[in-house]
């Protein structure tokens, strides 16, 4: 198969994409990435310069660096199937999480619904399957969250307790124990439910990574089928659970001259083995969803602002028989 080059001028167009057994793959291609670059910089390979100016991970990390998608995304198939350019994206939902997306057809619109929305002025609904008996009454989950990178999961964080406050402890510290989590709260109530599953109707008040799963975790009950936060596989998580939010179809591959290749996860691996400009390629396959992965039991239904709101249909796990 070809690989063609391209440069940031070129926009996503319909014959760039493959369909498989039901699912969008992109043709492999050379992506050139111009950038201004500093002195300290100068004749650095790509991953040397990644490797040096971002401690944060050892250097076989950055053999082939996850970069963000140019075609497999939903502003790019709009652009190459429905010629909608340009969008600029309100908000985003997590891999895996289905639903109402808001984008917007200027950069003024899309920042006065950014505004509203970190203002608290934006009401946001989802539905999702859960385990469990739920409570009747509403549920408020009031409690901080850390989202840990490079683990891919958030976890609940319990609040501090003042030193001051523990009797019996050693020294004389009043401090309070320091803590890494974001400020989170999320609205349950139950909407419908048969002898397996309920149906749940979520409010976040707040916005965080995973928000709405972990806190259904840790009420107890759980998106069913998010093996990345049911309890019983929290621990397993390698073997099942971080699959569920693996990033899905490409995985950016460093090349000299600052040059990328783009590469697609089944296409790739059956068409081509070795890419003759990267020495890395032989040993790392390109990275995509399981074929047995599925999308969550998790749906955007709603987003409300004022004077305006949009609202989409509910899929069809949400009818219980």
């Amino acid at each position: 198969m070809e690989i063609a080059w391209q440069t940031p001028a070129n926009p996503p167009e319909r014959q760039d994409y493959i369909f498989r057994k039901g699912r969008r793959l992109v043709r492999p291609y050379y992506f050139e990435f111009i950038s201004h670059v500093k002195n300290r910089w100068a004749g650095k390979t790509v991953v040397d310069f990644f490797a040096q100016e971002f401690k944060g991970r050892p250097y076989d990390y950055y053999v082939h660096p996850c970069g963000q998608y140019r075609k497999n995304t939903v502003v790019g198939i709009l652009q190459a199937e429905h010629g909608l350019a340009p969008l600029f994206p309100v908000h985003r939902l997590d891999c895996l999480v289905s639903g109402l997306l808001i984008l917007a057809q200027n950069a003024t619109k899309a920042d006065l619904f950014r505004q509203q929305i970190e203002g608290g002025m934006v009401q946001k609904q989802y539905i999702a399957k859960v385990v469990g008996t739920f409570p009747e009454k509403e549920l408020l989950v009031d409690i901080s969250i850390y989202y840990n990178p490079r683990e891919g999961r958030s976890t609940v964080e319990e609040k501090s307790v003042p030193m001051s406050n523990l009797i019996g402890q050693a020294g004389d510290s009043c401090q309070d124990t320091p803590t890494k989590g974001k400020t989170a709260s999320t609205k349950f109530t139950r909407i419908g439910s048969n002898w397996t599953h309920i149906i749940v109707l979520c409010e976040p008040v707040t916005g965080q990574t995973h928000q709405i799963r972990v806190h259904l975790q840790y009420s107890g009950h759980p998106i069913a089928n998010d093996m990345l936060y049911l309890s019983e596989y929290v621990d397993n998580r390698s073997d099942v659970g971080m699959s569920a939010d693996r990033a899905a179809g490409k995985s950016l591959i460093p090349e000299t001259n600052n040059t990328y290749v783009d590469d697609c996860e089944e296409t790739c691996s059956k068409n081509f083995s070795i890419d003759p400009m990267c020495t890395h390629c032989p040993n790392l396959a390109p990275t995509g969803y399981e074929e047995h992965e599925e999308g969550l039991w998790l749906h955007c239904i709603r987003y409300a602002g004022p004077g305006w709101k949009y609202e989409c249909p509910y899929p069809g796990w949400a009818f219980l028989s």
